[in-house]
């Protein structure tokens, strides 16, 4: 999307921020209203629950925040929380409670930012206010360099409200003066998980998400090359708009390489050859989502800079296989009763099983022996244990295939999955993984085939006229691609079946132990 504004009255309107809990925890997003731009306030939960916990616990901001006219005190209260030094934080008190007031702040000087880019624009070129709001913006949310800016405010010359807004219009002057802001770098140099963040934010769901991040990835290779590292660019410029020959190569790029297993499957199942125009509005779209979404715009050295402790949250993300996993059962219920199900059904297996079958389970699962300790403890050879644990697993896989029955719906699966998900797989669903890593390995011409008929929805008749090929042949090969997803699907099935069997195996016995030990 492309905004041209002409005319100092044609900026969008912003709306007002009535209540303390909004000036201090919302950011300016552009929407789309009747098909005219609208600036409107979005909420950041965080920052929200961040002031609910100092209004409930903090008995000087409690009595600045029940007053509306109180909006300058609190930004200042927030100011002295930003540069409080020391180490001691009160047991209420979030970890990361200085990242949180520089954030506060940001999302207070956000009004700033828009009345001093419109400002701007009385006197110079209006089509320049998304410039020079983003200019602003970029400013009061880099922590680093809004402390400077507050350590220097004094507070008799001018009251804060004043003095950030001088700094703001002196600050857009400048940056555009010497043509050091540039929009193309900002959609440059942010990252694809950033990115990400804010087209979803934005409004961009997939499967458009994957097809924008992979067209710009051709689109910085491209960029690259004809405008930063131009010869004729004199270092430290600002980065130039690119022109059409750049987004033409960049679409020649991306439909070679949108054809190959590498490339992401929703770029391969949704798109048919882009154009250079295309190519130009996904790039305006992403500079609109970076533009309008203060986190990704916060530059990531900033807060690392900052000599305050932060919250950081790292946790080991182990992948388990469950029992809904191999049963294909949508019904939470009956998810349950299949769970409940196998685990009885597998007890009793178990309990049927010969008295040294058993034991050698226990040894094996509960105590974590390998098959030589086992061969030494038990005075047998390890060929012996090795076949032991073989029958009895064989058994016990039998016994789950018979509940789950993977042979019973997975041709259905396929089909239906082939039919209204193709084009935008859950990735993180084993199965839908498992057939996305299925085509993936067939052949390119299977692949064009489950492209066209699945992705671009032709009929045989459409395809074997484009690809020369027999109507006969392409009713063929589709029902040979179905058939190789479908065995594919079976293979994975069955190895989950192990691992899920391996798991329950190992926390059955492990429990077995726990209660004896505590008896």
């Amino acid at each position: 999307m492309v905004l041209n504004f002409t005319k100092y009255d044609s900026i969008p309107i912003l709306p007002k921020r009535r209540h303390n809990i909004n000036k201090f925890s919302t950011h300016i997003v552009l929407i789309n209203q009747n098909n005219q731009l609208a600036l409107q306030w979005k909420h950041q939960p965080s920052l929200q629950r961040n002031l609910k916990l100092y209004e409930e616990k903090h008995q000087e901001f409690s009595n600045l925040f029940s007053h509306q006219d109180k909006a300058i005190d609190i930004a200042n209260f927030w100011r002295k929380v930003a540069f409080d030094e020391s180490e001691l934080i009160a047991d209420w008190e979030p970890s990361n409670k200085t990242k949180l007031a520089y954030e506060h702040l940001a999302s207070y000087f956000e009004e700033k930012c828009y009345w001093a880019a419109k400002d701007l624009c009385k006197d110079r070129n209006a089509n320049s206010w998304e410039e020079y709001l983003c200019i602003a913006r970029l400013l009061v949310y880099n922590p680093l360099k809004l402390k400077e800016i507050l350590v220097k405010y004094n507070s008799k010359s001018a009251n804060l409200d004043t003095y950030i807004a001088n700094i703001l219009r002196n600050h857009i002057k400048y940056s555009a003066e010497v043509s050091r802001f540039s929009r193309w770098r900002l959609l440059y140099k942010k990252s694809d998980k950033e990115l990400i963040e804010a087209l979803k934010v934005f409004g961009i769901i997939e499967p458009e998400i994957s097809l924008i991040i992979f067209a710009r990835k051709y689109f910085k290779q491209v960029y690259l090359i004809n405008k930063v590292k131009n010869p004729t660019r004199t270092t430290g410029k600002k980065w130039i708009d690119p022109d059409e020959e750049d987004f033409s190569k960049s679409a020649q790029c991306y439909n070679i390489e949108k054809i190959l297993p590498t490339a992401p499957h929703e770029v391969f199942a949704n798109s048919p050859k882009v154009t250079a125009k295309q190519i130009q509005d996904w790039m305006e779209i992403c500079i609109k989502a970076l533009e309008s979404y203060p986190i990704s715009i916060l530059p990531k050295f900033s807060l690392d800079a900052l000599k305050s402790e932060f919250e950081v949250k790292s946790e080991l993300q182990v992948t388990e296989i469950e029992w809904e996993k191999i049963s294909s059962i949508e019904d939470t219920k009956e998810q349950g009763f299949l769970a409940n199900q196998a685990n009885s059904i597998l007890s009793e297996q178990l309990q049927s099983m010969k008295v040294d079958e058993r034991k050698i389970l226990l040894l094996y699962y509960g105590f974590e022996l390998n098959q030589k300790q086992l061969a030494d403890r038990l005075g047998m050879n390890q060929s012996t244990i090795s076949r032991y644990l073989t029958k009895s697993t064989i058994k016990l896989l039998e016994t789950i295939a018979r509940i789950s029955q993977p042979q019973r719906w997975v041709k259905q699966y396929v089909g239906r999955w082939l039919e209204s998900e193709y084009h935008v797989p859950v990735h993180s669903d084993l199965i839908q993984a498992a057939l996305v890593s299925a085509i993936k390995k067939l052949v390119n011409e299977e692949r064009e085939i489950l492209q066209l008929y699945y992705g671009e929805r032709m009929n045989e008749i459409k395809i074997a006229s484009q690809l020369g090929i027999s109507f006969n042949e392409i009713a063929t090969k589709l029902t040979k691609i179905k058939n190789q997803l479908q065995e594919k699907l079976m293979h994975e099935i069955n190895i989950w079946i192990k691992e899920y069997l391996e798991k329950w195996l190992g926390n059955y016995y492990k429990s077995i132990i726990k209660k004896v030990l505590k008896n």
